[in-house]
């Protein structure tokens, strides 16, 4: 799947301001980038965005950063500061899109406050990400990803009975915060569009973004006082469905659904099983999950994952290996569907970053630059808002740019 270079994208058109840090903001704004919007990145000089040097560094810059800010530009730009501030408000009052991830208060107490925005730009759509969001009692607490996976119920699910609840390797509440506001601003965009141009305030809190995702968890509380409990690698209440251990490994098996089931057995060796009235249907199988997952162990752990795999593909039974990073890279469906894409960072160096979801046949998305150095476009984009190269240098003096 090559994707022309030239390709309009989706949302080429679109200007975003991002004032967001670190993970949530920022990859809402990712998201939209990659589909051709013009996202400016306002950071504070000096240290920018601290995912700049968050994990592994390649010439003092996260590697994590060039997926993160990639098709974005960067203006280093003094928020705190009365002019900063007046320069905000000019790029908004051109923007279609602010996305900003601050405690709640922060953009009211520089002055930037939806009404005072709107009234510039009133199609101006504002996505807000934040720990518990913009009202309630515990609107003024910090929040991270962390403690949003915790109250939305995600974290006391994950990890093994009676032990310490685990995270999943990775910033999920972020990433689900950034996801839900992205569905939101298209979704105002649209509103936008059909509704006489008006723009409007989107108030994504990282719990309840984790909690919209969390299945029959509260309907199971209401209905019969169940609190579901962490159980490992099996998903309760469906069966058979869990992890295996094999002769040099492991894999996942999904054979829960009523023809599935049969096939698996078939496989396995265990007709008396894939026969058994009793276990035709889920409700009958969860009662003996147990049983289900001894009989199937009992065969996958004599044999290799490849064996395992390949003899189950062969009865299209759903399961997979578990991949690291160097399967990922080097796997050929990846490969295949343009998942992992080489990317020059503005340093010159080669890196293979993860591609673009989701795939859109008309108007693919595309990495158009790399991500920027701290700054790097705050001559031009003060200049599009009509600032000389004198006028520039003396804000630069006054540490108000950078």
């Amino acid at each position: 799947m090559n994707i022309p270079q030239l390709t309009p994208g989706a949302l080429k058109g679109l200007r975003v301001i991002e004032m967001g840090q670190l993970i949530a903001g920022p990859f809402a704004a990712k998201t939209l980038g990659d589909f051709g919007a013009d996202v400016i990145k306002i950071e504070p000089p000096g240290a920018g965005d601290p995912l700049r040097n968050w994990r592994m560094l390649q010439d003092g810059t996260s590697v994590w950063w060039q997926v993160q800010s990639r098709n974005k530009r960067s203006i280093a730009l003094d928020l705190r500061s009365a002019q900063g501030q007046d320069i905000a408000r000019q790029l908004i009052g051109q923007a279609d899109v602010l996305i900003e991830n601050f405690r709640p208060g922060t953009l009211e107490g520089w002055g930037l406050d939806y009404e005072s925005l709107a009234r510039d730009n009133p199609g101006l759509i504002m996505l807000r990400i934040s720990g518990y969001g913009q009202t309630g009692p515990y609107r003024d607490l910090p929040g991270f990803g962390a403690i949003g996976e915790a109250m939305g119920g995600l974290r006391h699910l994950t990890g093994e009975p009676d032990r310490v609840p685990v995270r999943c390797g990775i910033s999920i509440g972020d990433t689900l915060a950034a996801l839900h506001g992205t569905i939101g601003v298209l979704m105002a965009l649209y509103h936008r569009k059909v509704n006489g141009g008006q723009g409007q305030v989107i108030d994504v809190a990282l719990n309840e973004a984790v909690f919209n995702v969390m299945e029959s968890l509260v309907p199971e509380y209401s209905a019969f006082g169940a609190i579901r409990e962490p159980a490992g690698s099996a998903l309760p209440g469906i069966a058979p469905s869990n992890a295996y251990r094999c002769a040099d490994g492991v894999v996942l098996i999904a054979g829960n659904g009523d023809s599935i089931f049969k096939r698996l057995m078939q496989v396995i060796a265990r007709d008396d099983l894939g026969n058994d009235a009793a276990l035709a249907n889920n409700a009958g199988r969860v009662s003996r999950v147990a049983e289900l997952d001894a009989a199937i162990e009992a065969w996958t752990h004599t044999r290799s994952v490849t064996e395992v795999l390949l003899a189950l593909g062969e009865a299209k039974v759903p399961a997979g290996r578990v991949f690291t990073a160097k399967d990922i890279v080097e796997d050929p469906h990846y490969r295949a569907r343009d998942m992992i894409l080489k990317q020059t960072t503005r340093d010159g160096h080669e890196i293979e970053v993860p591609g673009i979801v989701p795939k859109l046949m008309g108007t693919p998305g595309q990495v158009r630059s790399a991500a920027p150095a701290l700054g790097d476009d705050t001559d031009a984009v003060l200049a599009e808002l009509g600032w000389s190269a004198q006028a520039i240098a003396q804000l630069r003096d006054k540490k108000v740019v950078a």
